[in-house]
């Protein structure tokens, strides 16, 4: 039987990536879209291109009021399409970033940032609680910027450090069912977060490569693969632990 993965955010990026990763490995997919439907469609056929099934859903992880419902269409969707009352393995991925400085920072902005990267990962985990199996795993994604400092990130960089501290305390109340809790906090990746910043912008781009043990700034495949492979039951016994994926930046 085949192992199934939620992945929030996973129609782009880090999120996409992974769920090529895990469809490569065998692994089935689920996966939520904020607003790009076409972006989503193209991931589940590339998916199923693969041999394997995916099915994407439509949520913005910063509206706790939904996630009821999206918890209801996730199990009808188990048992229409697996026939199964659970899945394997959730990744609390979506997210985005704001560049400010702490004294300029808005309320607004705060609760943005706060509402999608803390907030949604407790109560979306809560809602999925139920549909995830026995055994199974969640990764909980933050960033090298709670170790790393970078000024403008302050805001951004304490949500994902409360993160943190909340896969600890998921990993033990979560233990009696099996259910292992990690932290894999990606260093700076060029992708579209942020606007493509570090993507974009070359002299930001060659700064964070000189800072870094291996010379280069990080892709989306140094990072869905891995946690593709911290998924795997290879690595049962990883618990409670927050896995930098940064090449050594900032050493």
């Amino acid at each position: 039987m085949s192992q199934i993965t939620l992945i929030t955010g996973g129609s782009r990026g880090l999120g996409r990536n992974t769920a090529l990763s895990i469809a490569r490995r065998g692994g089935d997919v689920l996966f939520t879209y904020r607003s790009r439907a076409n972006e989503a469609e193209a991931l589940v056929a590339e998916i199923e291109g693969m041999g394997r099934k995916a099915r994407a859903f439509q949520l913005d992880t910063s509206k706790i009021g939904t996630f009821p419902v999206f918890a209801e269409s996730v199990k009808s969707t188990l048992q229409e399409t697996w026939q199964r009352d659970s899945f394997d393995h959730l990744v609390n991925n979506a997210g985005h970033g704001t560049n400010a400085p702490i004294a300029e920072f808005t309320e607004g902005q705060f609760d943005a940032l706060v509402n999608v990267h803390l907030k949604g990962v407790v109560f979306l985990t809560q809602a999925l609680l139920p549909l995830i199996a026995d055994g199974g795993r969640i990764v909980n994604i933050s960033s090298g910027l709670t170790r790393m400092v970078f000024p403008g990130y302050g805001i951004y960089a304490a949500a994902k450090g409360a993160v943190e501290v909340l896969t600890r305390y998921m990993a033990k109340e979560f233990g009696a069912r099996g259910i292992a809790v990690n932290t894999v906090a990606p260093g700076a990746i060029e992708t579209d977060f942020g606007g493509g910043v570090v993507r974009d912008t070359p002299g930001l781009n060659q700064q964070i490569a000189d800072m870094t043990a291996l010379g280069r700034v990080g892709v989306s495949d140094d990072i869905g693969p891995m946690i593709a492979t911290l998924l795997s039951p290879d690595n049962r016994w990883i618990n409670a632990q927050r896995i930098e994926v940064s090449g050594g930046q900032g050493l």
